[in-house]
């Protein structure tokens, strides 16, 4: 899951008619979805099978996950803001917030950029999407990273549960007055809040200049509607998502990674990757839930040796 903030032209700079992974150059452009223009990026020109990167929230933009262009000395990496959030058009119809429109969302994505193969890496909440799209059977899929991911939000809450106990008695108490009160914007919560995402979000302080423009950029409505107010309290569309059942029909070469204090807990990751057959599971030391900014390094060599592992067979 991502965050809440606390307080909290249409010229394609590259050809997308036709190319396949060879033809993909670095640029922006928008594509066009149901609602609006999904804005994209492609960092990297590489000749080895392009990795498009599925963020966060809902609702966050994809600022945070810039480290992972150090992935693209090798092979074209694709970033694209959901509809709502970041570059790309907001939303004003609540309609089109539910999960099969992002995963209609998806499949546009790779149709417009002609992503014939890819590989997919999905964050937090881009895991949900990363799931769904896949139980779709689409073709041309080589392999998928589930990094830090929701899969349950049961047990997601439950991890929460579990984490907040390991907080200071005077931050647990603040959570759980304001929660009752339903007064989330009152400093006490929003200062309790921030402490647990020090310790179990991001870690590496002070915060990159990329995580602040993702929270900058976040969509309170998109957030709202399908989370709910806080981390701690999931009202929204989402809050009953579990696909725990069905992670058996993932037949692709899977990574599951997590950090060793991230808020999708390494227990229920490995869990996770027990019901994926042959998955792999990587847990980056020291690290919260945003491994990609507190470990950089570690983090994309990771990625880096699974998809250099799934393009050599």
């Amino acid at each position: 899951m991502s965050i809440r903030p606390f307080a909290v032209a249409i010229l394609f700079a590259v050809s997308v008619v036709g190319c396949g992974p060879k033809g993909l150059q670095p640029g922006e452009g928008y594509v066009d979805v149901p609602g609006g223009r999904v804005w994209y990026r492609i960092v990297g020109s590489g000749t080895a099978t392009p990795l498009l990167v599925l963020h966060g929230g809902p609702g966050v933009p994809s600022y945070y996950l810039k480290p992972l262009t150090a992935l693209a000395d090798e092979r074209p990496v694709i970033f694209y803001d959901q509809l709502g959030c970041g570059h790309s058009d907001p939303i004003t119809d609540t309609t089109l917030l539910t999960v099969d429109h992002f995963v209609a969302e998806l499949g546009a994505v790779r149709r417009a950029l002609g992503l014939e193969e890819v590989h997919l890496l999905g964050h937090s909440w881009g895991t949900m999407l990363a799931t769904d799209y896949l139980l779709t059977k689409p073709t041309g899929v080589r392999s998928v990273i589930f990094a830090s991911p929701a899969i349950s939000i049961p047990r997601w809450l439950a991890d929460a549960d579990t984490l907040l106990l390991t907080m200071p008695d005077s931050i647990q108490k603040a959570v759980a007055r304001h929660e009752a009160d339903g007064s989330f914007d009152a400093p006490e919560y929003q200062a309790a809040v921030m402490a647990y995402y020090e310790r179990y979000l991001a870690r590496k302080l002070p915060w990159s200049a990329d995580v602040d423009s993702a929270f900058a950029q976040i969509s309170e409505m998109v957030y709202g509607h399908m989370w709910g107010p806080s981390e701690f309290t999931a009202t929204g569309t989402l809050r009953d998502y579990d696909r725990t059942g069905r992670l058996g029909e993932i037949t692709i070469p899977t990574l599951f990674t997590t950090g060793q204090y991230d808020e999708a807990r390494p227990e229920t990751v490995e869990y996770y990757r027990s019901l994926v057959p042959g998955a792999e599971l990587a847990i980056i030391e020291n690290a919260g839930h945003l491994t990609m900014q507190d470990d950089s390094a570690e983090n994309v060599r990771v990625v880096r040796e699974f998809l250099q592992r799934v393009e050599s067979r």
